[in-house]
């Protein structure tokens, strides 16, 4: 494998563990209401015999600061959406008024701003063990394309390693910065 295309994989890998940690984050509750808090819930539309994501059944708005709005595309939905917001993890009790569900979004508690802080450093260490995979199977492609394959001298392989270690430090700090964006946003009163 030549050493572009290791780098080239190995950004790859690094910047979809960064847009799932993005995505990720999304679901995560802060003082405000935000349509990604709940857009990517899983409901199940028994009428449809399937599961959906509640963005593909409804739209989602924040009318107000600490509303969120549910308008289904489809009415007879409405009760089952209602259904899924309510065993969802969310804790928050939805009000139907026949054609939509309000969803209040209570303010946080310093209990649970202290639970989401936790929450949102596992998932970006997960994210960090992911780019650090994609570091070692880079060395790895690396050390193969240089001992076996004999297609990198050590040097280029030195050089392909090095440039890895750069894109890890690089995809680190995006995380880093990423977690103490997202910590500003729970920590807001």
């Amino acid at each position: 494998m030549p050493a572009n295309a290791i780098e080239k994989d190995c950004s790859s890998k690094m910047d979809k563990a960064i847009d799932f940690l993005k995505k990720e984050l999304q679901g995560v509750r802060t003082g405000r209401a935000h349509p990604g808090l709940i857009e990517h819930l899983k409901i199940e539309v028994s009428s449809y015999g399937t599961t959906n994501e509640l963005r593909e059944l409804a739209t989602i708005s924040a009318p107000e600061p600490a509303t969120l709005l549910v308008k289904p595309f489809d009415p007879t939905t409405l009760k089952d959406i209602e259904k899924g917001l309510q065993t969802s993890s969310l804790g928050v009790s939805p009000s139907n008024d026949g054609k939509a569900i309000r969803l209040p979004i209570p303010p946080l508690s310093g209990e649970r701003r202290k639970t989401l802080l936790q929450q949102v450093k596992k998932m970006a260490e997960d994210q960090k063990i992911a780019v650090r995979n994609a570091r070692r199977d880079a060395n790895k492609a690396a050390d193969t394309a240089e001992k076996k394959d004999k297609t990198l001298s050590e040097d280029q392989s030195k050089d392909v390693k090095d440039k890895v270690q750069q894109l890890t430090k690089k995809h680190e700090g995006l995380i880093d910065s990423i977690v103490v964006a997202k910590t500003k946003e729970i920590e807001e009163v």
